[in-house]
């Protein structure tokens, strides 16, 4: 499952990029993937402590396609956000429950198994929990891209250490 999820997310970037000359070649196993170094762009991720990135294509903070891979810790929540752009993603691995709304709230959560995909649509707050095992993510857009909390008293980017 998590085979044909790669496959059609590979597809997908290179039917919207607009110059498919501008794609790297990328062959990486699961345990390549976890042993890379991290990007660790906030740009398009949720600023959480914990929740570290990697820019597989493209840079969100431009214009143009991108894809970026999200790896989650045990036990996270995000709070409601959205971002400017339309996105989608899926679930490369572990547990994650996915909901829309302009709060969290747990009983609007959905568990996405891995294989499972979802959609961040452009300016629709949407909230996210882990549980007690670590989750990879895949999500596409086309930049820029930013993230935007509902009520910025959550947004980990502004509380001050």
């Amino acid at each position: 499952m998590l085979k044909n999820t790669m496959i059609v997310l590979l597809c997908c970037c290179t039917a919207f990029a607009s110059n498919p000359s501008n794609l790297p070649q990328m062959r990486l196993t699961p345990q390549e993937v976890s042993a890379s170094t991290f990007n660790d762009s906030p740009t398009g991720s949720s600023a959480v402590p914990g929740v570290r990135s990697k820019v597989l294509f493209g840079d969100p903070s431009k214009v143009g396609f991108y894809t970026i891979l999200l790896f989650i810790p045990p036990r996270t929540t995000i709070q409601a956000h959205s971002h400017r752009d339309d996105r989608m993603a899926a679930v490369v691995s572990g547990d994650w429950h996915f909901g829309y709304a302009t709060a969290f709230d747990e009983k609007l959560l959905k568990t996405l198994p891995p294989g499972s995909v979802y959609s961040e649509p452009g300016g629709v707050d949407h909230f996210a929990r882990t549980d007690d095992s670590p989750v990879i993510v895949q999500i596409s857009g086309y930049g820029p891209t930013d993230t935007r909390y509902f009520d910025s008293a959550n947004d980990p980017a502004l509380k001050k250490n």
